[in-house]
This record gives structure tokens, C-alpha cells and sequence, in this order.
């Protein structure tokens, strides 16, 4: 019991300090699972980030279901995911009773333009450190060029990209093996 309530504190932690949406908890997730808590890699937070973007719902939310349930199975995923939402709902309700009473004053919505530049940073951080655990070789650069381009100009899926990337993969990394035998 003392482990599924740990799982529900750490991820209403992440989710009390984090301001920005699923993707401004991402590196707060990764230092508290992964640096501190060891509760799962690096490789497999990065895999959880893929699949949690062409899932339903919030990124955050479907990596603290994934990471709740390697660690306690469903009961665990349970547990974390309610304890990342659980904030967000105290705070969202809050706000939704005051927002409406200072949303016009100025300085609310100076605040929020320092909010919004804020999340931009972190963002960009996750990019940043996927990035580096992510582009290693010349098969994932070609996917990642690949995949950039075409959300740049269509408007597909991000499964479509999941799926087409894995296909990809599966085809350089077999192209390079039948390289090597020969």
C-alpha cells in the first residue's frame, strides 16, 4: 500500500508544480521517475512519450498511467494517474470561480504572457533531451527529417507518424543487418 501511495504523491507533486499542460510536465516526470526515483529508464520514458502522444488524452497523464503501472501494475497506473489530475481539478476548479472576477485586469493577463514564454522553455527542453537520447544514428536523423517534413505540411495524425516511423525503423535497421552479412 505504502508504494501505490507513494506513486499517488509523486505524480500530485509533478502535478501541483506544473503549470503549461502535459508536455511542461515532462522533464518534472523525468526527474522524479527516472533521475530520483529510478522507478524507470530513460529509453523507457521515451518510449512511454511516443506512445502517450498518439493515445487519447493528456501526454502527461497516459506517461503517469504507463509509469504507475510498471511499478504496481493497474492499481498503480490508477493511483498515479489520479495523482497527477488530482491538483490540476483542486486548481482548475479554483480558477474557474476567480478567472472570470480578474481575467480583464492587466496584470492577470501579463502574468500569463510570462507563463506561456515560460512553457515555451519547457518545451523546448524536452525536445531538447530527446533529442540527445533520440538522434543517434543517420536511420533515426532520416526519420526524424521525415516525420518533421510532413508535419510541417499535412495534417496528419501523430499516430500516423508513430506508425509510419516504426515501419521506417524496421526497414533501415533491416537494410543495415543484410548489409553487414553480406
Amino acid at each position: 500500500m505504502g508504494e501505490i501511495v507513494e506513486l499517488f504523491i509523486t505524480f500530485a507533486k509533478i502535478g501541483v508544480v506544473t503549470f503549461g499542460g502535459g508536455y511542461a510536465m515532462l522533464p518534472i516526470i523525468q526527474r522524479e521517475v527516472v533521475d530520483k526515483k529510478g522507478w524507470i529508464t530513460e529509453e523507457e520514458l521515451i518510449d512511454y512519450y511516443a506512445i502517450g502522444q498518439c493515445t487519447p488524452g493528456v501526454i502527461a497523464v497516459n506517461v503517469a498511467t504507463f509509469v504507475g503501472n510498471k511499478k504496481k501494475g493497474i492499481i498503480g497506473g490508477i493511483a498515479a494517474t489520479l495523482g497527477v489530475v488530482f491538483p490540476s481539478l483542486v486548481i482548475i476548479s479554483i480558477i474557474a470561480c476567480l478567472l472570470s472576477n480578474f481575467a480583464d485586469y492587466t496584470i492577470v493577463k501579463n502574468a500569463f504572457v510570462g507563463i506561456r514564454a515560460s512553457v515555451c522553455v519547457l518545451v523546448f527542453n524536452v525536445v531538447l533531451n530527446l533529442w540527445k537520447k533520440t538522434i543517434l544514428n543517420k536511420s533515426s536523423f532520416i526519420i526524424f527529417i521525415l516525420v518533421l517534413l510532413a508535419a510541417l505540411f499535412t495534417n496528419l495524425s501523430p499516430i500516423v507518424f508513430v506508425v509510419f516511423s516504426a515501419v521506417i525503423g524496421i526497414i533501415l535497421q533491416n537494410i543495415k543487418i543484410r548489409g553487414n552479412e553480406e
